[in-house]
């Protein structure tokens, strides 16, 4: 915008006056130019001029007839309303990066060997069934975005580049479908295959990240009981798939006992206690040594065979205070319980996260309002929180009206320092509608959500609307000052600013043409912010060439210094001397 200024302040007025020439009154564009070219030249001022005749009755049909077209304008701004609301939100757009995840839980306590068989399997499908897509697959088992255990596995896929996936079949959503169809079938594992979010450090898959707070301090046992009760609803809503808990299931655990009253009369201190049995079954870093002129950690941990069954316990030893070794069994007991393998918090609360995707044909914006909806029927004292990409979408949708707010003001400012008016702006100011109603047209008739990026789309409608109007505006307002009559002087500025008003928006709109139609990498932000702007251009050209000479004549009128001033000097009376 600054060397646009720049440009138009200090280049233009040289360049106008080196290229143009002054030409004979009543030259044709035919009569100039390229010999060739003639024909062309010729055809184009038939059909400009003919149009430009229609457009003037029009403009004459609307001024003669105010209020019915004032009516049109209404419902248009209605129907603008209308759509806007029923338009489905979210963030981002999905974007195929190239790449597809797949995420893998099996029951609890399952062996990493039952975890490999399934990762292979995996494997194997992509490899063998999706050729044509996939170009490579890595698998890891052991670890998930779940957590870490022997029933977690991840599976990395690498698509083919984006010019060998040209079709809709090819593309990182349509694998994502077809494998989870497939992955269905697996018994003894929960796969699922995920695409990653259009911003990789906001969460780990694409959809939702929701966090199920536990703030009445119901307990673990009540957590999990929501958790699956909350599942349950979002298996049966249309407008949820893919919604899976990323954590880690409970599992069976081992809960040692200790006697503290007869472990403080064998003179055992707590923290020997609590040292020996971490490092007999879990390890410890004791020290380090050289080997090889490489220094090596020493780790210390019970041999396997003494650390598996849980009465194991009882044949570790600590030392007491005097010196000598205490056995595990005189001061300790034990039983087995169930419990989650990882501590989960959010924001200082009990929490288990549920990640999800909305059904194909809806948004995240729905996704997510199905799933605040469901906290009502579960117990009280919980709660819910968002995360990651979904936290972002529920700012950004709060920002957008203050946003909207805010450049409508600044727009306005701006037209009343140019004008020294204030009614004058406001008859630009109501052509906005006129173009973002293109823009949400375009959008969903191509069922694209209302994102960050059809909103940056807005913003740049709402100026270019303004600009179609001041071009006529400012010619208008200063033939009128000049004498002519408020009817005449607009019908005259909407005759000669039809051309530039063209020009600029044609220009505009075969410019953004490209990102509207666009495919590969990055292909749904280009898509999502073309064909805001691009529906914006087209209604802002036919729409606002009609609308804005009314606007500007009723303002006029109404409110308008020149017309108050020449009502009041018609009506006094003659005196000698005036002119």
């Amino acid at each position: 915008m600054l060397l646009s200024v720049v440009v138009a302040l200090v280049l233009t007025p040289v360049l106008c006056a080196t290229l143009l020439k002054p030409v004979e009154k009543g030259h044709e564009a035919a009569e100039g130019g390229v010999r060739f070219l003639r024909p062309f030249f010729a055809w184009f001022d038939r059909i400009f001029f003919r149009s430009r005749d229609h457009y003037l009755s029009v403009v004459g049909s609307s001024l003669a007839h105010k209020f019915r077209y004032v009516f049109i304008f209404v419902a248009i701004t209605a129907l603008m309303v209308f759509l806007g609301k029923r338009m489905p939100t979210a963030y981002l757009p999905d974007e195929d990066q190239g790449i597809m995840l797949v995420q893998v839980q099996l029951p609890a306590n399952s062996t990493l060997d039952q975890t490999s068989a399934v990762m292979k399997e995996v494997s194997d499908h992509l490899l063998a069934n999706e050729k044509e897509t996939v170009e490579a697959v890595m698998t890891i088992c052991g670890v998930s975005f779940s957590g870490r255990g022997q029933n977690s596995g991840m599976a990395f896929v690498k698509l083919k580049d984006w010019d060998l996936r040209n079709r809709a079949d090819l593309k990182v959503g349509a694998l994502a479908g077809r494998s989870m169809a497939r992955f269905s079938r697996i018994r003894n594992a929960l796969v699922f295959a995920i695409t990653p979010p259009a911003v990789s450090e906001l969460g780990m898959s694409k959809g939702f990240d929701y966090q199920l707070l536990d703030r009445g301090g119901l307990g673990h046992e009540k957590l999990m009981a929501a958790r699956n009760q909350l599942l349950g609803m979002a298996a049966q809503s249309p407008v949820l798939t893919k919604v899976r808990p990323n954590g880690l299931e409970d599992v069976p655990e081992f809960h040692v006992d200790v006697d503290w009253d007869k472990a403080g009369a064998l003179g055992v201190p707590i923290t020997s206690i609590q040292s020996t049995i971490s490092t007999a079954f879990g390890s410890a870093y004791v020290n380090d040594f050289i080997e090889g002129g490489r220094v090596k950690r020493v780790f210390l941990q019970a041999d396997a065979p003494f650390r598996m069954l849980p009465h194991d316990v009882n044949k570790l030893y600590v030392r007491n205070n005097a010196g000598k070794m205490v056995p595990f069994s005189s001061f300790s007991g034990g039983h087995w319980t169930s419990g989650s393998p990882k501590l989960e918090r959010f924001n200082g609360f009990p929490s288990i996260n549920i990640v999800g995707e909305a059904a194909p044909g809806r948004s995240t914006g729905e996704a997510m309002d199905t799933m605040q909806n469901f906290i009502q029927k579960l117990p009280q004292g919980l709660g819910y929180d968002w995360n990651g990409l979904s936290y972002q979408e529920k700012q950004s949708s709060a920002q957008a009206a203050p946003l909207y707010a805010f450049s409508i003001l600044v727009i306005f400012l701006c037209l009343a320092a140019l004008y020294e008016s204030w009614p004058i702006p406001v008859s630009i100011l109501l052509v906005l509608p006129l173009g973002v109603i293109g823009g949400i047209i375009a959008t969903s008739l191509r069922g694209l959500p209302n994102d960050v990026y059809f909103q940056i789309g807005l913003l740049t409608t709402l100026g270019l609307a303004t600009k179609n109007a001041i071009l006529i505006v400012q010619f208008a307002k200063a033939r009128f000052e000049e004498g002519m009559s408020l009817t005449d002087a607009t019908l005259e500025a909407a005759k000669l600013r039809l051309r530039p008003i063209l020009m600029t928006s044609m220009a505009f709109g075969f410019g953004v043409l490209p990102l509207a139609i666009a495919h590969g990498a990055g292909a749904g932000a280009q898509v999502a912010i073309g064909t805001a702007v691009l529906g914006g251009v087209i209604t802002s050209t036919f729409l606002v060439t009609i609308f804005s000479p009314l606007f500007y004549v009723v303002i006029e009128k109404k409110f308008g210094r020149g017309s108050k001033q020449r009502a009041a000097e018609s009506a006094a009376p003659f005196q000698p001397g005036n002119r």
